[in-house]
């Protein structure tokens, strides 16, 4: 994925001669979920063998490859999804993008921010992670961009948050 410069050629950090420059996700959020994938579904299809093998029979213990199945599926399922989010910050406005089968694009005019909260739980501190919660006027579009750098999410914020209070200003 392209990633912009704060001088990019046409001038504003987040274009290139009209078209947005988006910047995709650390791998290190990647990472963190296939990590939480395994820790969660190891456990359970060895404690479901176990337990229906010891309970009913062998036959049921094969139950326990259910959740075998689901991670299996879950490891490239949490890449694709991985892969798909990227965001683009532009003169007016910035522009998040996601979703593997159906892409949702949101735009969040820099004038129409309310509130941008840096947060970052146990687990993502753990793996150097933080979120930037965007919240605007209408709860319909307010956005989140998940698993940032904190350097980069506490730039994302104050940068945001200038160019909210430069644009609302003005209304």
């Amino acid at each position: 994925m392209e990633t912009g410069s704060p001088d990019t050629a046409g001038g504003t950090r987040g274009e290139r001669h009209g078209e947005p420059v988006w910047t995709g996700l650390p791998r290190d959020l990647l990472r963190m979920r296939r990590l939480l994938l395994v820790v969660w579904l190891v456990p359970l299809t060895v404690g479901t063998g176990l337990l229906l093998g010891l309970l009913c029979g062998p036959a049921w213990a094969a139950f326990a490859l259910l959740p075998l199945a689901l991670l299996l599926w879950g490891w490239p399922m949490l890449g694709r999804n991985w892969a798909s989010w990227r965001y683009a910050e532009r003169a007016d406005d910035l522009l998040i993008s996601r979703g593997v089968l159906w892409r949702e694009e949101t735009i969040v005019p820099y004038g129409r921010m309310q509130l941008v909260e840096v947060t970052s739980g146990p687990v993502a501190r753990h793996f150097g992670l933080a979120s930037v919660q965007l919240h605007t006027a209408a709860a319909a579009t307010d956005a989140l961009i998940p698993g940032l750098e904190p350097a980069e999410a506490e730039r994302l914020r104050d940068r945001l948050t200038e160019l909210g209070e430069a644009r609302s200003a003005g209304l």
